[in-house]
């Protein structure tokens, strides 16, 4: 395993399962991003995304990206099919390396809902996230309200750990999340 400090010198890779690459977003990504994301229901679902979707915004966005990698903070994939390489949604991680720790955070476009993607692009950064990064603890949530976002997390190996009440404040109003973690020593499913 390279040392984290070789592997954040280097350009973020490219992960591949079956169905799926996930890749660093390119700048040609910016105008189906904000498609996808003009969708109510991601924003509804996910605790930055605002709604509506300001146009203009991906750019910056990802063009944050790579120093964000550099530094050693966050590593952020863009999830597309690898048969057309078409942008279904995004995966990334918050890392706390310092503790071994990363925050997992993703999102499926609303129409590719229900197909598996989620599942596949989480198990994927997981295997990532312990085998090449080296953390110890990968933790994510959902919103109560998301169940399904909870039975991506278990299908990937997550635990949940327990409901944190009032945890975020989402739309003026505070909102209630479940907690999930795994750990590197945990078996993967």
């Amino acid at each position: 395993m390279p040392s984290p400090d070789a592997l954040f010198a280097a350009e973020q890779p490219a992960l591949e399962t079956e169905r799926l690459r996930l890749r660093t977003f390119v700048p040609g990504d910016g105008p189906p991003l904000e498609a996808l994301l003009a969708d109510p229901a991601i924003a509804r679902n996910t605790l930055t995304i605002p709604h509506p979707y300001p146009p203009g915004s991906a750019m910056p966005w990802i063009a944050s990206h790579a120093e964000a990698w550099r530094e050693g903070k966050r590593g952020t994939w863009a999830i597309v099919r690898a048969a057309d390489d078409v942008l279904l949604g995004a995966v990334g991680l918050n890392l706390t390396l310092v503790h071994q720790r990363a925050e997992l955070g993703y999102w499926i476009a609303h129409e590719e809902w229900g197909k598996g993607y989620a599942t596949e692009a989480v198990k994927r950064l997981l295997a990532f996230a312990f085998d090449e990064l080296g953390v110890h603890r990968v933790q994510a949530h959902h919103f109560v309200e998301n169940p399904a976002s909870g039975r991506v997390m278990a299908h990937a190996g997550m635990r949940a750990e327990g409901t944190r009440r009032g945890a975020f404040f989402r739309d003026g109003a505070p909102r209630d999340v479940v907690e999930y973690a795994v750990l590197r020593t945990d078996a993967r499913p």
